[in-house]
């Protein structure tokens, strides 16, 4: 019997010093593959990774090397575009430098994965999808909230048909970003102005987009209103800034098949909810309220009959009507599990779903968000095509 095989992918990444680069896709992802040995394919064979850190600052870049048992890094990023050890471009950066290193990765001929949004604008978005396109390279964009347990425990119970027809989708979104005077931020700067590619519309709404049309059906339409409730803040330094991008969003989603979604995404809401995000699905059969992992259910043959009655105490416990959905499987890390998925596609050479243009349908939702708010009026999204 012939010894199986293992195939060593080069990974480009850029941005790893950044919070969600280091900690989800460094640490959590690719060195847990690497330090697994790999991922076993079908036909026995495996597939492992070798990172190379790309960034500004070569001290910080070894910091991280040497803590991670790292042997490649650098700060020229077109000399390891133009290494062929380095099969798969990855972007970590802030999103006003994404879109020009993507389109050079994608020069380069390298595949590329991606953190969201995946430009500025819907027009650099296109581009970027349709440069990948011509080029026949595979592309990736981090999907992570379709992995969380509490989305998959959701998609289950969609795909069986529990709800009967899904009626609406509510979401809550969000926690308290300290203004940064007496107590430092949790969260950087630039997120809170515009001209640095702030703004929690261009943040979140491409992560409801791809929630929304894997679960439940396509957008069509947004209304959304924004909102700067915080209009002064404090950067890493202690030094005052004028906030120019919107703190909080509310919207609602018009879905194929006549689903509504209301989803409120905000940095300035103090948590009465159980995690930090959750969403109920109201259908005529059923309904269910998930979050980032807890899953509760309530069938129609479960449902109470409340009777409106503002003269009386109400002392039922509606609580007690929802069931927990039981943890009936092993779930990964999500950012991990995408990426697996992600190189085994790359290997195998299938279709990947969760690519630039879906990435640039993200792009879309947020631009029709910012131009909702600022007109006053509900927008259409029109479908997308790469021809």
């Amino acid at each position: 019997m012939s010894q199986a095989t293992t195939r060593e992918i080069g990974i480009i990444m850029n941005g790893v010093s950044g919070r969600m680069g280091y900690r989800q896709h460094l640490v959590r992802s690719i060195l847990a593959i690497r330090d697994q040995g790999g991922i076993e394919l079908p036909d026995g064979s495996r597939v492992t990774v070798k990172p190379i850190l790309v960034g500004r600052h070569e001290a910080k870049l070894a910091e991280l090397a040497a803590a991670h048992g790292i042997e490649d890094y650098t700060t020229d990023l077109d000399a390891a575009l133009a290494d062929p050890r380095w099969e798969i471009y990855a972007d970590f950066l802030v999103t006003k430098a994404r879109a020009s290193a993507i389109r050079k990765a994608i020069a380069a001929g390298k595949a590329v994965y991606t953190e969201k949004p995946t430009a500025e604008s819907l027009d650099e978005a296109m581009e970027l999808a349709r440069l990948a396109d011509a080029a026949g390279i595979k592309t990736g964009v981090v999907h992570d909230k379709l992995y969380l347990p509490g989305l998959q425990k959701l998609k289950r119970l969609v795909d069986s048909g529990f709800f009967g027809r899904i009626l609406s989708v509510r979401g809550e979104f969000g926690y308290w970003v300290f203004e940064g005077d007496w107590q430092p931020a949790q969260r950087p700067s630039w997120n809170y102005r515009a001209e640095d590619g702030g703004g929690i519309i261009s943040d979140m709404f491409p992560h409801w987009n791809y929630v929304l049309e894997n679960l439940f059906g396509e957008v069509r339409s947004v209304y959304a209103q924004a909102a700067t409730h915080i209009p002064e803040r404090w950067d890493e330094n202690g030094e005052k800034y004028t906030a120019t991008a919107e703190d909080a969003a509310y919207g609602i989603f018009e879905l194929e098949g006549g689903i509504i979604a209301e989803i409120n995404s905000s940095w300035t809401v103090r948590v009465n909810r159980d995690e930090l995000v959750e969403f109920q699905v109201d259908g005529t059969h059923g309904s269910a309220v998930v979050g980032l992992f807890g899953a509760k259910i309530q069938h129609r043959n479960a449902t109470p009959k409340p009777v409106w009655n503002p003269d009386l105490a109400d002392d039922h416990d509606y609580g007690a009507d929802w069931a927990e959905v039981p943890v009936n499987d092993v779930f990964l890390n999500g950012f991990r599990q995408q990426w697996e998925e992600f190189l085994v596609s790359y290997v195998e050479g299938t279709d990947y779903p969760f690519d630039l243009l879906a990435g640039a349908r993200g792009v879309q939702l947020a631009e029709a968000g910012l131009a909702s708010s600022a007109e006053g009026r509900k927008v259409a999204l029109p479908a997308l095509a790469l021809g």
